[in-house]
């Protein structure tokens, strides 16, 4: 085992190449579809999700990632006294963090830090791959949460949704609230800001709020060094693809990251979603 271990849920979208280099360890979040109760990425992945999701009647919703399923990735680290970071889902976008704090309590005499990201998607990643690679290069707790703050800080997202109505059913609108019902027909861009889904701008066709979305990211890491970016899709793999080849051009980063948004953030942005993430200065 590693001298610290890193844990994250699963809406962090961090491919599992990343996972698998650093040993990050995911805690699944949960989507509850048709009477079934299904394990994000486990019982059922981002292809089969999508699939469903266009030909189903009834739409999935989701929950926060389990106490039981904090206690079963806590225990092995905690058992052998290695110290655990996770770092997690915002607050304001799910439970997730009061299932790690209530699983945390089960092991008073455990190393045991919670750190909120107070994002999602790879903007979570980010913060949970400085982490990660400040444990490689020999940093403890306090160097990797050091390291973490330094992305939340330098790190952002920005993205376009199809329609509104997932946010929306889904509650987890956020300020983008007021877009509700006027907007419907437009292709708003949104991020999270402060832990919340916020809107950027209103823009008339997909095409359109695409290229404002690549505008906005080089404007963000104009001037900065070790420009890190990762484009999401939630079933666009093509536009992803053009959105990476597009933005490559303008930024030139020193790492791409090419995520698929799973179920749990899927059931509430939809399909069609497009966005990019970046970090920078680390």
């Amino acid at each position: 085992m590693s001298d610290l271990a890193i844990i994250t849920d699963s809406t962090a979208s961090l491919p599992k190449e990343y996972l698998q280099k650093y040993g990050i360890q995911v805690a699944p979040q949960v989507v509850i579809w048709g009477g079934e109760t299904l394990y994000d990425e486990i019982d059922i992945t981002a292809d089969q999700f999508y699939e469903r999701l266009v030909t189903s009647d009834e739409l999935p919703t989701t929950s926060q990632a389990t106490v039981p399923a904090f206690l079963n990735l806590f225990e092995p680290h905690a058992e052998s006294g290695t110290p655990i970071l996770g770092i997690f889902v915002s607050d304001l976008l799910s439970g997730t963090i009061q299932s790690a704090e209530q699983a945390k309590a089960q092991f008073p005499g455990a190393t045991i830090e919670i750190f909120n990201s107070k994002s999602a998607a790879m903007h979570l990643g980010f913060q949970v791959l400085a982490a990660a690679r400040a444990v490689e290069n020999g940093e403890g707790m306090e160097g990797a949460i050091a390291a973490a703050k330094q992305a939340k800080e330098s790190s952002g997202m920005i993205f376009v949704v199809d329609t509104l109505e997932y946010l929306h059913k889904g509650g987890r609108i956020g300020g983008a609230a007021r877009l509700f019902g006027t907007a419907l027909s437009l292709k708003p861009v949104l991020h999270i800001s402060e832990g919340r889904i916020e809107p950027l701008e209103r823009i008339r066709t997909k095409a359109k709020a695409t290229s404002r979305l690549i505008d906005l990211i080089a404007e963000k890491v104009d001037g900065k060094e070790k420009v890190r970016l990762s484009c999401l899709h939630a079933a666009a793999p093509e536009e992803a693809d053009e959105l990476m080849e597009r933005i490559s051009e303008r930024v030139n980063p020193i790492e791409n990251v090419k995520a698929v948004v799973g179920p749990a953030i899927g059931t509430h942005v939809g399909p069609g979603t497009v966005g990019i993430a970046y970090c920078t200065g680390i």
